[in-house]
């Protein structure tokens, strides 16, 4: 049995944070929970490292782009090493191999006649490396914004080769008919619905206005667009066009993990690219949602784009994991809390599951010399106990083969319940003070078997904690579904290790040093970084409404040595008459930008709380002009 699973290939325009590794964490578990269940699995991530953000980026750093792909490129793969993510390939749409097979690819298409030169004009979000229609942007006023991230898109008009996508709109509703769980939760893919309902487009796939991607094969003028090159690593990573055995064992992808906002591509533009050139099309897309953290998107700017290697150092990587999966409903959105973190580490962690370990070990240390005692008659709550065990086992099978993540922990917590519960009701502490020492035999055996249990189902999700329970309780072979399916695999008789809590808590104290170090690594900066700004005062002559702007003020400030028009987003807040004669702080060396045609020479300063906004002004006189320090 093969399993191929994929995740996004991650741009490399920024530094990896807490957001990727989510992704990427959740992939690992599924990979691992497949290689547990037997099957032979290849597991993918990589970066994409080509398209005008990448370049952008690049150019801003004073880098080359290849040194710079390269550089972020390597903090990925340490990333994922560090998160001891098991991946079987890294792929890098720099690769030599995956941009020949990209050239092959588009080249095939176009000879299947499912390309042609045109002239495109339309709307195109650099961030986002997307093209959009006039119907599909936002508009405000002569302002037009990306659907996606809402930041302004670029009128683009160049010639382009197209990719008839229009062609596939049917065959694609057939193929969803035909295949309904093809794209999933199921709220996506009725999205997904929705757009080939109302018809498609053909798409633009090449750019001429930069260098910085993979030519097209009979005509190197033209870039192919960095989706279409992004979309063919599935493939050319596991052989096509180079390696047919390789690609014929792994093709189709089982499970292309996404997040929700690239949905579009890769459940209609991907599978058309896989039709136009006669490949099968994957088994499965998972459009997860979206990582916010304490509420707010993620954001180099607000300071909490987190390295998720803080909280593994501060609190384990295991940690980590089982937070990102539990607390979060894996196919929603969700929330990263540092503060709901802790709490699962303490509710959870310690107390339920590695308290129960702890109390099961200190009894058969006291009561049977370190040893596991062998289990003898059995009674009413022993066959209980193994019911339930049995129900989990069978639960946490279909939910995990489903992708149900969150609600397989779940149920294993259910299950950590039960055997508390066990342990409680069978009073084992009585037992002992009694000297009835065959009956404390069956109940040690019993709640150590069935914490061995839930070690084997959280191997995927937790692994070194799993590894290290099986080191307490004398397990030395390979863990595997055999081992899951049936009760009594401890040997009795086997050295049974008590030692420390398997997770230690967090008290109030600590958790406020923690949050105020995060804090402050977030946003540390040097004095080189703060010299660059070109901070000063500047007084408010002149403030009036831009035309067809519900959001946009024009000012004209006095800098001492000149006057500048400056245009600002404050039309919510203030009316121009309040901010005539006003002493503000402005950065002045500001590249120059158009906000709906008018140039704005610099940007004031403002604070935002909520609903409220306010502009950093002076206390007191100062002579306009004057330099913030």
């Amino acid at each position: 049995m093969k399993f191929y699973i994929t995740t996004p290939i991650y741009y490399v325009n920024s530094e990896p944070h807490i957001g990727s590794a989510y992704t990427t964490i959740v992939a690992d578990i599924i990979a691992r929970y497949k290689r547990f269940m037997g099957y032979d699995v290849f597991f993918l991530t990589g970066t994409d490292e080509h398209g005008q953000k990448v370049l952008q980026a690049a150019q801003q750093a004073g880098k080359d782009p290849q040194e710079f792909c390269d550089e972020l490129a390597e903090k990925f793969k340490q990333l994922w090493k560090e998160l001891k993510i098991t991946n079987d390939y890294f792929i890098r749409t720099t690769d030599e191999m995956h941009m020949k097979t990209v050239q092959e690819f588009v080249a095939k298409m176009k000879e299947n006649g499912d390309v042609y030169k045109g002239i495109y004009k339309g709307w195109y979000c650099v961030p986002c490396e997307t093209f959009w229609n006039e119907d599909e942007v936002i508009k405000e006023g002569e302002e037009r914004f990306c659907p996606e991230c809402k930041r302004p898109v670029k009128w683009v008009e160049e010639e382009n080769y197209f990719f008839r996508l229009s062609k596939y709109r049917d065959p694609l509703l057939k193929y969803y008919e035909e295949h309904p769980d093809f794209v999933e939760p199921d709220f996506r893919r009725n999205e997904m619905l929705k757009i080939l309902e109302g018809g498609l487009k053909d798409l633009s796939i090449t750019r001429t206005t930069f260098k910085w991607g993979v030519p097209m094969k009979d005509d190197p003028e033209h870039v192919i667009y960095v989706w279409v090159d992004a979309l063919i690593n599935y493939i050319s990573a596991i052989g096509y066009g180079w390696n047919d055995e390789m690609f014929n064992k792994w093709w189709p992808a089982d499970l292309h993990l996404i997040g929700k906002e690239i949905n579009r591509f890769h459940s209609i533009i991907w599978p058309a690219m896989l039709m136009s050139v006669g490949l099968p099309l994957p088994k499965k897309v998972f459009a997860h949602g979206w990582l916010t953290v304490n509420g707010q998107k993620i954001s180099k700017s607000l300071g909490n784009a987190i390295d998720p290697r803080f909280f593994v150092k501060r609190y384990g990587n295991d940690v980590v994991r089982y937070y990102l999966i539990r607390d979060i409903m894996f196919g929603k959105d969700g929330d990263f809390s540092e503060e709901r973190l802790v709490h699962r580490l303490n509710s959870d962690l310690a107390n339920d599951y590695g308290n129960l370990l702890h109390r099961i070990t200190a009894m058969i240390k006291k009561y049977f010399n370190g040893r596991l005692p062998s289990p003898s008659a059995q009674e009413g709550l022993d066959s209980w106990l193994k019911e339930r065990f049995f129900e989990t086992k069978d639960a946490y099978h279909e939910l995990m083969d489903s992708y149900r993540l969150t609600e397989a922990l779940d149920k294993i917590w259910e299950f950590i319940a039960d055997v508390n519960k066990y342990f409680n009701d069978t009073k084992p502490w009585i037992l002992g003070k009694e000297g009835n020492m065959e009956r404390l035999g069956t109940v040690l055996y019993n709640s150590l078997e069935a914490v061995f249990k839930v070690a084997l189902m959280t191997l995927p999700v937790m692994p070194d904690t799993s590894k290290e329970v099986f080191r307490r309780v004398s397990f030395e072979e390979k863990p595997s579904k055999e081992h899951l399916e049936n009760w009594g695999v401890l040997k009795s008789g086997s050295t049974v290790i008590h030692g420390e809590p398997l997770f230690r808590k967090i008290d109030a104290k600590d958790f406020k040093k923690v949050v105020e170090t995060v804090s402050v690594e977030q946003n540390v900066i040097t004095i080189d970084d703060f010299s660059k700004v070109d901070l000063r005062i500047a007084k408010v002559l002149e403030a009036e409404k831009v035309p067809n702007s519900r959001k946009l003020l024009r000012l004209i400030i006095d800098l001492g040595t000149e006057k500048r028009q400056i245009v600002a987003g404050i039309a919510e807040h203030y009316k121009p008459e309040e901010l005539v004669g006003k002493l503000i702080v402005v950065v002045a060396n500001l590249k120059p930008a158009k906000l709906m045609g008018i140039e704005s020479q610099g940007m004031l300063l403002a604070a935002k709380s909520g609903d409220t906004l306010r502009l950093l002004t002076v206390d007191g006189e100062i002579t306009p002009g004057a330099k913030v320090s």
